[in-house]
C-alpha cells in the first residue's frame, strides 16, 4: 500500500536509470522526502503502524508462545537428557533463535513490506521464498484453527458438575476396552479420556481412505473459531493490537495457578525431576543438538513470513534489538515453565496410577487433549481446572493464528491493495474474504477421517516445507543481500550498527545450523503416520508432497521468472538478479543519489547508499 505515489521511470542507453516516488506527507508524522529511490518501498500510512511498540512485541511473544511451547519442548526436553538438554538449546538460542529474528525484525522494519515484496527488493533471484512463507502460513492456518475448535470442544463440555471423560459409562464408550485411568502395558486398553477424544470428539474412521462425513457439531465449532480470529485482525493491526492485551498475558496467568495447584500434589516432585535430572551422555549424541535447533527454529517462527509482515507496521527507528530479545527470552522462558506445568501433572498421574513417568509422558495433541483432561478427574474441583486449562490453549491458539492470517492479509494489501479496496471498498471484506476461504479448506479435517488429514497436512507442511523455507530465506539475506547490506539497513534505523556477534551469526553460525537441520531432515525423513500403527497409503502420500510443493515450487519459479525476465548474458541476469541495489543506481550517476530525511526516519540518520562497486565485493563482516 503506498501513500498515493506516483511512478516516473527515466530510462538512458546503457543503464537502468533510477525510479523516484513522490509521496505525500502524512499528518501526525511530519514532512516526509519526496522522493525514493526505486528499491526503497514507499512507507505504509501512518494509520498502518502499531498504535504502541508494546503491541508490537506482546503480538510477537503471542505468535512465538503457542501450543507447541505446552505440548512439545517438555516432551522433547525429558526425551533428550533432561535437564541436560538446556545446555544445547540454550547454546542454539544464542547462534540461531536470536540472530535470526534480528534478521527477519531488520527486514521487515526496514522495508515496511511483508515477505513477498521484501524478499522480492532484497534477492530478486530468490523471490518465491517471499511468496513461499506466505503460502505456507495460509495451508498451516486452514488446519491450525482446527486446534482451536476442539479446544472450544473441550472448554464447553467442562461446564458441567461432572467431566464426560471421567468413566467409561457413555455412549461413546467401548466398554470391553475401557479403562477407567491409564492402562499401563495393557495395549488393547484405551482411557475413557482417549475414547472420549477418538470416538466423541473426532468420531474416528479407520483412515483417512474413510473420509466419512462432517461433524456439525465440529463445524459450528470451526465456524465460531473463524469468526473469533476475524474480529480479531479485521481492523488490521489496530485491533489485533488491543486483543493480544489479554490473549498475550492471561496464559501466564492461568499456568502459574496451575503450577501453584500442580506442585501441591503427590508425586509431582517424582514428574519435576523426571523432566530436569540430567542425562549428560545425551550431549554426545548429534541428534540431539539438532532437535534443540529445531525446537529453537520452529517455535519462534521463522520462516512462516509472520515476523517480517508484523515489524513492517513498526515505526522506522523502533529498537528490534529490544523486541527480539524479549521476544525469544520469553519464548524460551515460558517453554521452560511450561515443563514443570506438565511434568508436575503427569507426576501426580504416576503416582495415582502407580505407572512409570514414561509410560504417561507424551507430546503433540495428545497430551493437551487425553494426557491432561485425564489428570483433571482426579482433582478437586476438576471442571474449574478443566475450563481453566482449554480456556488457556484456546488463547495461545489465536495468538499463533491470527498472526499467521496477517501474513496472508499483509501480502495481499501490498500487492494488490488498491485494486482490492477499489472492487471490496473496504479491508475488513478483504480479511472476511481470506478467513471464509481458509474456514473451507479447514473443513476436511472435522470429517470422520478428518484427524488423519490434519496429521498429513502438519506433517507435509510443518515438518518438510518448513526447513527448505528457512534454508532459502537464510541464504537469501545473509549471503545474497549479505551482511553489510542487513548491518547497513539496522544502522540506518537505530543509528548504530549490529555488534560483532550478530554479524558472525549472520554469516556463518545461523546458516550453517540451518544447512545442519535441513540435511538431517532429509537424512531421517520418513513418511507421515498416525500414531504408532496407522500408515498412509501411496496416494495420500502423493498428495502430502502436493501440498509441500505448493509452497517450495515457488522458489524455483521465482528465480526462473527473475532470469526470463531480465537482462544481459546469462551471468549479467544472475549477477543482477543477486544484487539488485547495484543495477538501480549504477557507480557513473553517484550524482543522482538521493539523501532521505524525514521524522519517520531517525533525524541523526539519513540514508546513503552504497556505491555499487562494494556492492559486488563478496559480503563481508
Amino acid at each position: 500500500m503506498g501513500h498515493g505515489a506516483q511512478h516516473t521511470d527515466d530510462k538512458a542507453t546503457g543503464m537502468v536509470a533510477e525510479e523516484m516516488r513522490t509521496v505525500e506527507p502524512d499528518k501526525g508524522e511530519g514532512a516526509r522526502s519526496k522522493q525514493f529511490p526505486h528499491w526503497l518501498p514507499s512507507p505504509r500510512r501512518g494509520s498502518e503502524t502499531w498504535s504502541r511498540q508494546l503491541e508490537f512485541t506482546l503480538v510477537c511473544v503471542g505468535y512465538a508462545v503457542g501450543l507447541g511451547n505446552v505440548w512439545r519442548f517438555p516432551y522433547l526436553c525429558y526425551k533428550s537428557g533432561g535437564g541436560a538438554f538446556l545446555i544445547p538449546y540454550l547454546v542454539m538460542l544464542l547462534l540461531c533463535g536470536i540472530p535470526l529474528l534480528l534478521m527477519e525484525f531488520t527486514v521487515g522494519q526496514f522495508t515496511r513490506l511483508g515477505p513477498v515484496h521484501a524478499l522480492a527488493k532484497l534477492c530478486p533471484l530468490l523471490k518465491g521464498v517471499g511468496v513461499a512463507t506466505v503460502v505456507i502460513s495460509f495451508l498451516l492456518c486452514t488446519y491450525y484453527n482446527v486446534i482451536i475448535t476442539w479446544a472450544l470442544y473441550y472448554l464447553f463440555n467442562s461446564f458441567g458438575s461432572s467431566l464426560p471423560w471421567q468413566n467409561c459409562n457413555n455412549t461413546w464408550n467401548i466398554v470391553e476396552n475401557c479403562s477407567n485411568g491409564f492402562p499401563g502395558n495393557a495395549t488393547h486398553l484405551r482411557s475413557a479420556s482417549q475414547q472420549f477424544f477418538d470416538y466423541r470428539l473426532l468420531q474416528m474412521s479407520r483412515g483417512i481412505e474413510e473420509i466419512g462425513s462432517i461433524s456439525w457439531e465440529l463445524f459450528g465449532l470451526l465456524l465460531l473459531a473463524w469468526i473469533i480470529v476475524y474480529f480479531c485482525i479485521f481492523k488490521g493491526v489496530k485491533s489485533t493490537g488491543k486483543v493480544v492485551y489479554f490473549t498475550a498475558i492471561f496464559p501466564y496467568l492461568i499456568l502459574i495457578i496451575l503450577l501453584i495447584n500442580n506442585v501441591q500434589l503427590p508425586g509431582a516432585k517424582t514428574g519435576i525431576l523426571f523432566f530436569l535430572t540430567p542425562v549428560w551422555s545425551k550431549l554426545l549424541e548429534g541428534q540431539v543438538w539438532v532437535n534443540a535447533a529445531a525446537q529453537i527454529f520452529n517455535s519462534i517462527g521463522i520462516g512462516f513470513g509472520t515476523m517480517i509482515s508484523m515489524a513492517s507496521y513498526n515505526k522506522f527507528n523502533n529498537n528490534i534489538l529490544k523486541d527480539t530479545l524479549i521476544v525469544a527470552v520469553t519464548n524460551s522462558a515460558t517453554s521452560i515453565f511450561a515443563g514443570f506445568v506438565v511434568f508436575s501433572a503427569i507426576g501426580y498421574m504416576s503416582h495415582q496410577y502407580n505407572l512409570p513417568v514414561e509410560d504417561i509422558a507424551t507430546d503433540g495433541p495428545g497430551l493437551v487433549f487425553v494426557v491432561y483432561p485425564e489428570a483433571f478427574v482426579t482433582m478437586p474441583l476438576a471442571p474449574m481446572w478443566a475450563s481453566l486449562f482449554f480456556f488457556m490453549l484456546l488463547c495461545l491458539g489465536v495468538d499463533s493464528q491470527f498472526a499467521m492470517v496477517e501474513v496472508m492479509v499483509t501480502s495481499l494489501m501490498d500487492a494488490w491493495g488498491k485494486k482490492l479496496l477499489y472492487f471490496f471498498k473496504r479491508k475488513e471484506i478483504v480479511v472476511l474474504l481470506i478467513c471464509f476461504v481458509a474456514f473451507l479448506l479447514g473443513i476436511p479435517n472435522i470429517t470422520q477421517g478428518g484427524i488423519y488429514v490434519f496429521q498429513l497436512m502438519d506433517h507435509y507442511t510443518a515438518v518438510v516445507s518448513l526447513m527448505f523455507l528457512a534454508f532459502f530465506e537464510v541464504v537469501a539475506i545473509c549471503w545474497c543481500y549479505g551482511v553489510r547490506r542487513l548491518s547497513a539497513n539496522y544502522k540506518e534505523m537505530l543509528g548504530a550498527p549490529p555488534n560483532l556477534y550478530f554479524k558472525l551469526c549472520w554469516w556463518v553460525a545461523s546458516p550453517l545450523l540451518v544447512t545442519v537441520i535441513l540435511v538431517s531432515s532429509i537424512i531421517r525423513y520418513s513418511p507421515a503416520r498416525y500414531g504408532k500403527m496407522y500408515t498412509y497409503p501411496p496416494w495420500a502420500e502423493g498428495i502430502g508432497w502436493i501440498v509441500s510443493l505448493c509452497s517450495i515450487i515457488w522458489i524455483p519459479l521465482g528465480a526462473v521468472h527473475t532470469l526470463y525476465t531480465s537482462k544481459g548474458s546469462f551471468v549479467q541476469r544472475l549477477h543482477s538478479s543477486i544484487s539488485p541495489v547495484a543495477d538501480v543506481i549504477p557507480t557513473e550517476n553517484q550524482d543522482q543519489i538521493v539523501k532521505l530525511k524525514s521524522d519517520i526516519y531517525r533525524p541523526s540518520c539519513s540514508i546513503t547508499l552504497i556505491d555499487s562497486n562494494d556492492l559486488t565485493e563478496d559480503t563481508g563482516l
